[in-house]
Protein backbone atom coordinates (compact mmCIF):
# COMPACT_ATOMS: atom_id res chain seq x y z
CA UNK A 1 0.00 0.00 0.00
CA UNK A 2 1.50 3.26 -1.11
CA UNK A 3 2.12 5.97 1.37
CA UNK A 4 -0.34 8.86 1.02
CA UNK A 5 1.00 12.31 0.25
CA UNK A 6 0.59 14.79 3.12
CA UNK A 7 -2.00 17.51 2.63
CA UNK A 8 -0.41 20.93 2.44
CA UNK A 9 -2.50 23.44 4.38
CA UNK A 10 -0.57 26.42 3.05
CA UNK A 11 0.33 26.33 -0.66
CA UNK A 12 3.83 27.24 -1.66
CA UNK A 13 4.08 30.81 -2.88
CA UNK A 14 5.77 31.76 -6.11
CA UNK A 15 8.45 34.50 -6.09
CA UNK A 16 5.90 36.96 -7.48
CA UNK A 17 3.39 36.14 -4.75
CA UNK A 18 6.08 36.43 -2.09
CA UNK A 19 7.03 39.83 -3.46
CA UNK A 20 3.40 40.96 -3.40
CA UNK A 21 3.00 39.66 0.15
CA UNK A 22 6.08 41.56 1.27
CA UNK A 23 4.87 44.73 -0.49
CA UNK A 24 1.47 44.68 1.22
CA UNK A 25 3.08 43.91 4.58
CA UNK A 26 5.42 46.87 4.11
CA UNK A 27 2.46 49.13 3.24
CA UNK A 28 0.64 48.02 6.38
CA UNK A 29 3.70 48.67 8.55
CA UNK A 30 4.20 52.12 6.99
CA UNK A 31 0.53 53.02 7.57
CA UNK A 32 0.68 51.91 11.20
CA UNK A 33 3.97 53.75 11.66
CA UNK A 34 2.50 56.96 10.24
CA UNK A 35 -0.50 56.66 12.53
CA UNK A 36 1.77 56.15 15.53
CA UNK A 37 3.98 59.12 14.64
CA UNK A 38 0.98 61.40 14.10
CA UNK A 39 -0.41 60.40 17.49
CA UNK A 40 2.92 60.98 19.24
CA UNK A 41 3.37 64.36 17.52
CA UNK A 42 -0.12 65.53 18.49
CA UNK A 43 0.29 64.47 22.11
CA UNK A 44 3.77 66.00 22.37
CA UNK A 45 2.64 69.37 20.99
CA UNK A 46 -0.58 69.38 23.00
CA UNK A 47 1.25 68.53 26.21
CA UNK A 48 2.73 72.03 26.39
CA UNK A 49 -0.72 73.39 27.22
CA UNK A 50 -0.64 71.71 30.64
CA UNK A 51 1.89 74.29 31.77
CA UNK A 52 -0.79 76.97 31.27
CA UNK A 53 -4.12 75.31 32.18
CA UNK A 54 -5.14 72.01 33.69
CA UNK A 55 -6.83 69.31 31.61
CA UNK A 56 -10.24 69.60 33.38
CA UNK A 57 -10.17 73.38 32.93
CA UNK A 58 -9.40 72.97 29.24
CA UNK A 59 -12.16 70.42 28.64
CA UNK A 60 -14.93 71.87 30.80
CA UNK A 61 -14.44 75.63 30.67
CA UNK A 62 -16.59 77.40 28.07
CA UNK A 63 -14.47 80.54 27.59
CA UNK A 64 -12.21 80.52 24.53
CA UNK A 65 -10.31 83.82 24.41
CA UNK A 66 -6.70 83.03 23.42
CA UNK A 67 -5.78 86.73 22.94
CA UNK A 68 -6.81 87.84 26.44
CA UNK A 69 -4.23 88.65 29.09
CA UNK A 70 -4.19 86.15 30.66
CA UNK A 71 -5.59 83.94 27.86
CA UNK A 72 -8.54 81.61 28.43
CA UNK A 73 -8.49 78.20 26.76
CA UNK A 74 -11.86 76.57 27.40
CA UNK A 75 -12.79 74.02 24.74
CA UNK A 76 -16.28 73.06 25.96
CA UNK A 77 -18.14 75.47 23.67
CA UNK A 78 -16.09 74.32 20.67
CA UNK A 79 -16.65 70.63 21.45
CA UNK A 80 -20.39 71.11 21.95
CA UNK A 81 -20.54 73.11 18.73
CA UNK A 82 -19.02 70.19 16.82
CA UNK A 83 -21.34 67.73 18.54
CA UNK A 84 -24.43 69.87 17.84
CA UNK A 85 -23.64 70.24 14.15
CA UNK A 86 -22.87 66.52 13.81
CA UNK A 87 -26.07 65.41 15.57
CA UNK A 88 -28.29 67.78 13.61
CA UNK A 89 -26.73 66.77 10.31
CA UNK A 90 -27.17 63.10 11.24
CA UNK A 91 -30.90 63.63 11.83
CA UNK A 92 -31.13 64.85 8.24
CA UNK A 93 -28.57 62.68 6.46
CA UNK A 94 -29.25 59.26 8.00
CA UNK A 95 -32.99 58.93 7.11
CA UNK A 96 -32.57 60.46 3.65
CA UNK A 97 -29.43 58.47 2.85
CA UNK A 98 -30.91 55.16 4.01
CA UNK A 99 -34.18 55.81 2.17
CA UNK A 100 -32.22 56.53 -1.01
CA UNK A 101 -30.21 53.34 -0.50
CA UNK A 102 -33.41 51.28 -0.11
CA UNK A 103 -34.88 52.85 -3.23
CA UNK A 104 -31.81 52.22 -5.36
CA UNK A 105 -31.39 48.63 -4.19
CA UNK A 106 -34.96 47.37 -3.84
CA UNK A 107 -37.38 49.62 -5.71
CA UNK A 108 -35.69 51.34 -8.65
CA UNK A 109 -35.73 49.76 -12.08
CA UNK A 110 -32.55 48.68 -13.79
CA UNK A 111 -32.34 51.76 -16.03
CA UNK A 112 -33.02 54.15 -13.17
CA UNK A 113 -30.41 52.40 -10.99
CA UNK A 114 -27.80 52.55 -13.74
CA UNK A 115 -28.27 56.32 -13.99
CA UNK A 116 -28.94 57.19 -10.35
CA UNK A 117 -26.13 55.22 -8.69
CA UNK A 118 -23.29 56.95 -10.61
CA UNK A 119 -25.02 60.31 -10.10
CA UNK A 120 -25.13 59.76 -6.33
CA UNK A 121 -21.47 58.74 -6.26
CA UNK A 122 -20.52 61.81 -8.32
CA UNK A 123 -22.30 64.02 -5.78
CA UNK A 124 -19.90 62.73 -3.13
CA UNK A 125 -17.06 64.27 -5.14
CA UNK A 126 -18.40 67.83 -5.10
CA UNK A 127 -15.72 70.06 -3.48
CA UNK A 128 -16.65 71.21 0.00
CA UNK A 129 -15.81 74.83 -0.89
CA UNK A 130 -18.60 74.78 -3.51
CA UNK A 131 -21.15 73.56 -0.97
CA UNK A 132 -19.87 76.06 1.57
CA UNK A 133 -20.27 78.88 -0.95
CA UNK A 134 -23.85 77.77 -1.65
CA UNK A 135 -24.57 77.72 2.07
CA UNK A 136 -23.08 81.20 2.43
CA UNK A 137 -24.81 83.00 -0.46
CA UNK A 138 -28.02 80.96 -0.89
CA UNK A 139 -29.01 79.04 2.25
CA UNK A 140 -27.97 81.68 4.81
CA UNK A 141 -30.02 84.56 3.28
CA UNK A 142 -32.97 82.20 2.78
CA UNK A 143 -32.98 81.10 6.43
CA UNK A 144 -32.49 84.65 7.67
CA UNK A 145 -35.38 86.07 5.64
CA UNK A 146 -37.77 83.13 5.95
CA UNK A 147 -37.36 82.52 9.69
CA UNK A 148 -36.63 86.16 10.61
CA UNK A 149 -33.28 85.34 12.21
CA UNK A 150 -30.45 87.71 13.16
CA UNK A 151 -28.14 85.66 10.94
CA UNK A 152 -28.40 82.69 8.65
CA UNK A 153 -24.96 81.43 9.63
CA UNK A 154 -25.90 78.98 12.35
CA UNK A 155 -26.16 75.33 13.37
CA UNK A 156 -29.08 74.67 11.01
CA UNK A 157 -27.25 76.02 7.97
CA UNK A 158 -24.10 74.01 8.72
CA UNK A 159 -26.15 70.88 9.41
CA UNK A 160 -28.01 71.11 6.10
CA UNK A 161 -24.82 71.53 4.08
CA UNK A 162 -23.03 68.74 5.97
CA UNK A 163 -26.06 66.49 5.45
CA UNK A 164 -25.87 67.15 1.71
CA UNK A 165 -22.22 66.07 1.86
CA UNK A 166 -22.94 62.92 3.89
CA UNK A 167 -26.05 61.67 2.05
CA UNK A 168 -24.22 60.40 -1.09
CA UNK A 169 -21.73 58.40 1.01
CA UNK A 170 -24.47 56.87 3.17
CA UNK A 171 -26.64 56.08 0.15
CA UNK A 172 -23.81 54.50 -1.85
CA UNK A 173 -22.46 52.35 0.99
CA UNK A 174 -25.98 51.46 2.12
CA UNK A 175 -26.97 50.39 -1.38
CA UNK A 176 -23.92 48.12 -1.55
CA UNK A 177 -24.89 46.55 1.80
CA UNK A 178 -28.48 45.92 0.68
CA UNK A 179 -27.39 44.51 -2.67
CA UNK A 180 -25.09 42.06 -0.86
CA UNK A 181 -28.08 40.38 0.84
CA UNK A 182 -28.50 36.95 -0.86
CA UNK A 183 -31.35 36.82 -3.35
CA UNK A 184 -32.39 33.44 -1.96
CA UNK A 185 -33.33 35.09 1.35
CA UNK A 186 -35.70 37.48 -0.38
CA UNK A 187 -37.15 34.75 -2.60
CA UNK A 188 -37.86 32.67 0.50
CA UNK A 189 -39.77 35.60 1.98
CA UNK A 190 -41.87 35.93 -1.16
CA UNK A 191 -42.48 32.17 -1.14
CA UNK A 192 -43.91 32.43 2.38
CA UNK A 193 -46.44 35.01 1.19
CA UNK A 194 -44.75 38.23 2.27
CA UNK A 195 -45.42 41.37 0.27
CA UNK A 196 -42.68 43.46 -1.34
CA UNK A 197 -42.67 46.01 1.48
CA UNK A 198 -42.69 43.31 4.16
CA UNK A 199 -39.73 41.65 2.48
CA UNK A 200 -37.81 44.94 2.31
CA UNK A 201 -38.35 46.07 5.90
CA UNK A 202 -38.54 42.71 7.68
CA UNK A 203 -35.97 40.68 5.73
CA UNK A 204 -33.63 42.70 3.51
CA UNK A 205 -33.00 45.71 5.77
CA UNK A 206 -32.47 43.63 8.96
CA UNK A 207 -30.08 41.35 7.07
CA UNK A 208 -28.04 44.40 5.98
CA UNK A 209 -28.11 46.18 9.35
CA UNK A 210 -24.38 45.78 9.83
CA UNK A 211 -23.49 47.45 6.56
CA UNK A 212 -26.15 50.13 6.94
CA UNK A 213 -24.98 51.14 10.41
CA UNK A 214 -21.39 51.31 9.19
CA UNK A 215 -22.48 53.48 6.24
CA UNK A 216 -24.26 55.93 8.54
CA UNK A 217 -21.40 56.23 11.01
CA UNK A 218 -18.74 56.63 8.33
CA UNK A 219 -20.85 59.26 6.59
CA UNK A 220 -21.28 61.19 9.83
CA UNK A 221 -17.59 60.79 10.59
CA UNK A 222 -16.92 62.78 7.44
CA UNK A 223 -19.30 65.48 8.70
CA UNK A 224 -17.48 65.59 12.03
CA UNK A 225 -14.11 66.15 10.38
CA UNK A 226 -15.24 68.65 7.75
CA UNK A 227 -13.46 72.01 8.02
CA UNK A 228 -14.22 74.43 5.21
CA UNK A 229 -18.02 74.16 5.31
CA UNK A 230 -18.36 74.84 9.04
CA UNK A 231 -15.79 77.63 8.80
CA UNK A 232 -17.94 79.35 6.16
CA UNK A 233 -21.51 78.76 7.36
CA UNK A 234 -21.55 77.92 11.10
CA UNK A 235 -21.19 81.54 12.23
CA UNK A 236 -17.84 81.42 14.03
CA UNK A 237 -19.16 82.24 17.52
CA UNK A 238 -17.40 80.33 20.31
CA UNK A 239 -20.50 79.80 22.43
CA UNK A 240 -22.51 76.88 23.74
CA UNK A 241 -25.51 76.46 21.39
CA UNK A 242 -28.96 76.51 22.97
CA UNK A 243 -30.91 76.14 19.70
CA UNK A 244 -30.32 75.23 16.08
CA UNK A 245 -30.44 78.93 15.18
CA UNK A 246 -27.37 79.84 17.24
CA UNK A 247 -24.00 80.49 15.64
CA UNK A 248 -21.25 78.09 16.72
CA UNK A 249 -17.58 77.51 16.14
CA UNK A 250 -16.73 73.80 15.82
CA UNK A 251 -13.29 72.38 16.50
CA UNK A 252 -12.28 72.13 12.86
CA UNK A 253 -13.29 75.73 12.14
CA UNK A 254 -11.22 76.95 15.09
CA UNK A 255 -8.15 75.08 13.92
CA UNK A 256 -8.46 76.40 10.37
CA UNK A 257 -9.10 79.98 11.45
CA UNK A 258 -6.41 80.37 14.11
CA UNK A 259 -3.49 78.07 13.32
CA UNK A 260 -2.06 80.25 10.55
CA UNK A 261 -1.67 83.30 12.81
CA UNK A 262 -0.38 81.60 15.94
CA UNK A 263 3.22 81.86 17.14
CA UNK A 264 4.94 78.47 17.21
CA UNK A 265 5.59 77.32 20.77
CA UNK A 266 3.08 79.71 22.37
CA UNK A 267 0.31 78.62 24.72
CA UNK A 268 -2.21 79.31 21.96
CA UNK A 269 -0.23 77.04 19.63
CA UNK A 270 -0.30 74.18 22.14
CA UNK A 271 -4.01 74.77 22.82
CA UNK A 272 -4.83 74.34 19.13
CA UNK A 273 -2.93 71.05 19.09
CA UNK A 274 -4.93 70.01 22.15
CA UNK A 275 -8.10 70.72 20.15
CA UNK A 276 -6.63 68.51 17.43
CA UNK A 277 -6.22 65.71 19.99
CA UNK A 278 -9.87 66.09 21.03
CA UNK A 279 -10.98 65.93 17.39
CA UNK A 280 -8.71 62.94 16.83
CA UNK A 281 -10.31 61.12 19.78
CA UNK A 282 -13.86 61.92 18.61
CA UNK A 283 -13.12 60.70 15.07
CA UNK A 284 -11.45 57.55 16.39
CA UNK A 285 -14.50 56.92 18.60
CA UNK A 286 -16.75 57.12 15.52
CA UNK A 287 -14.61 54.60 13.66
CA UNK A 288 -14.43 52.22 16.62
CA UNK A 289 -18.20 52.48 17.05
CA UNK A 290 -18.69 51.57 13.40
CA UNK A 291 -16.33 48.59 13.79
CA UNK A 292 -18.05 47.41 17.00
CA UNK A 293 -21.56 47.71 15.57
CA UNK A 294 -20.51 45.93 12.40
CA UNK A 295 -19.05 42.99 14.34
CA UNK A 296 -22.01 42.81 16.72
CA UNK A 297 -24.70 42.73 14.04
CA UNK A 298 -22.66 40.48 11.80
CA UNK A 299 -22.37 37.99 14.66
CA UNK A 300 -26.09 38.32 15.35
Amino acid sequence: MSKEEPILLTPKLSPTEKGAQFFFLACAIVALGQMFLITVFLLAEAGGLLATVSLPEFLFSKEWYPTYRPPEFGALALILGSVAVTICSSLIAAPVGLALAVYLSCLAGRRVRELAKPAVELMAGIPSVVLGFIGLVVVAPFLQETLDLPTGLNVLNASVILAVMAIPSIASLGEDALTAVPRDVQDASYALGATRWETIFKVTVPAATSGLSTAVILGLGRALGETLVVLMVAGGAAQIPTSIFDSVRPLTATLAAEMGETAIGSAHYHALFALGVVLFVLTMAFNLLAYWLGRRWRRG
